[in-house]
C-alpha cells in the first residue's frame, strides 16, 4: 500500500468546488467486490470519470442493518466472492494507483472494523488513499477510540442523522461530525423511492440551524428529478441503491453506471 495525501481538506475541497459551480456535491456509493472485484474498480473509474464529486465505497457486511434489500443483495454477492475489509482496502489502494482522485468515504459497520484492530484499520485506511469513514451502526457515544485515531490520521469520521432526530441529537452530531453530516432522508434502511419525504427541507432546516457543516442527503434518492430538488436544499446528494440497480439492468455494468451517473450529473449542473 502506497502513502498519499488524504483526509479532512480534500473534502472540505470538494464541497468548496461544487459550491462554486453553483451545484450540489454528487457522492456515489458503490459496494467493492460486487458483482465481482475487476467489474466494481471498473464502475468505480467510470463513475468518478462522469462526474462524481465524492465516492462512497461499501465495505461488505454479513448483517448491514442500515441497509435494504438492493445493497443487501451486492454485500453479499461480494462476500460469496470472498471479499474482506482488507482485500476492500487493496482494491481502494488499487482504485488511486489508477488515477481516481476524488476523495474515498468507506462505508462500512463496526464489527469488521473492532476485528481489524481499531488503529491499524485507520492507519491502513488512509495509506490505501481513504479520506473518511461512515460506519452506520456507531454512535458517537461509543466511537472515542475510532475518533482519536481518525483525528490523528486526518480522516474525517461522519455521523448521522434521522428525521427523528432530537435537538439534543442534532447538536451533538453537528459538534462531533467531520467532513459533512450525513442526512438520511427517511425513517428506514437504503432503497429506491418513488417520491421524496414531504418534511425533507425541514429536516435540512432543522440541522442548519445547528452548523454550518456541509449537509449531504442520502437513503432514497433515486432519479435525476430527485437529485435536482434535494440539489436545492443540500450540499451533497448520495445515491446507491439506484446506481446499483442500474447496473443490473442488462448490458455492460461500467457503461451502464457511467450513463447513469451522467444523467444524474447533467441534472445537478442544470439546477
Amino acid at each position: 500500500m502506497t502513502t498519499r495525501a488524504t483526509g479532512l481538506a480534500r473534502i472540505s475541497d470538494a464541497f468548496e468546488k461544487s459550491r462554486s459551480r453553483g451545484t450540489s456535491a454528487l457522492i456515489p456509493y458503490f459496494t467493492l467486490g460486487y458483482p465481482d472485484e475487476v467489474t466494481s474498480v471498473e464502475i468505480i473509474q467510470e463513475i468518478a470519470r462522469c462526474g462524481a464529486d465524492l465516492i462512497e465505497l461499501g465495505v461488505p457486511f454479513s448483517d448491514p442493518l442500515a441497509d435494504g434489500p438492493t445493497i443487501q443483495h451486492s454485500t453479499q454477492t461480494a462476500l460469496e466472492h470472498g471479499i474482506t475489509l482488507h482485500r476492500c482496502l487493496e482494491l481502494t489502494d488499487e482504485l488511486r494507483a489508477r488515477g481516481v482522485n476524488q476523495p474515498f468515504l468507506l462505508m462500512g459497520y463496526i464489527n469488521p472494523i473492532l476485528s481489524y484492530g481499531v488503529g491499524r484499520f485507520v492507519e491502513d485506511s488512509a495509506s490505501s488513499g481513504v479520506d473518511g469513514l461512515i460506519v452506520p451502526d456507531l454512535p458517537p457515544e461509543e466511537a472515542g477510540e475510532l475518533e482519536t485515531a481518525c483525528c490523528k490520521a486526518n480522516l474525517a469520521l461522519v455521523y448521522l442523522l434521522a428525521p427523528n432526530s432530537t435537538e439534543e441529537r442534532i447538536r451533538l452530531i453537528a459538534e462531533r461530525s467531520r467532513g459533512f453530516i450525513y442526512l438520511v432522508s427517511v425513517n428506514g434502511v437504503t432503497g429506491a423511492r418513488s417520491v421524496l419525504p414531504m418534511n425533507l427541507a425541514e429536516f435540512v432546516q432543522r440541522v442548519r440551524v445547528f452548523t454550518n457543516k456541509p449537509l449531504a442527503v442520502g437513503f432514497g434518492i433515486s432519479t435525476p428529478a430527485q437529485a435536482s430538488q434535494v440539489s436545492r436544499l443540500a450540499d451533497g446528494i448520495i445515491i446507491g441503491s439506484a446506481l446499483i440497480a442500474a447496473i443490473e439492468k442488462g448490458g455492460t455494468p461500467a457503461r451502464s453506471a457511467a450513463g447513469f451517473i451522467s444523467e444524474i450529473r447533467a441534472a445537478l449542473e442544470k439546477h
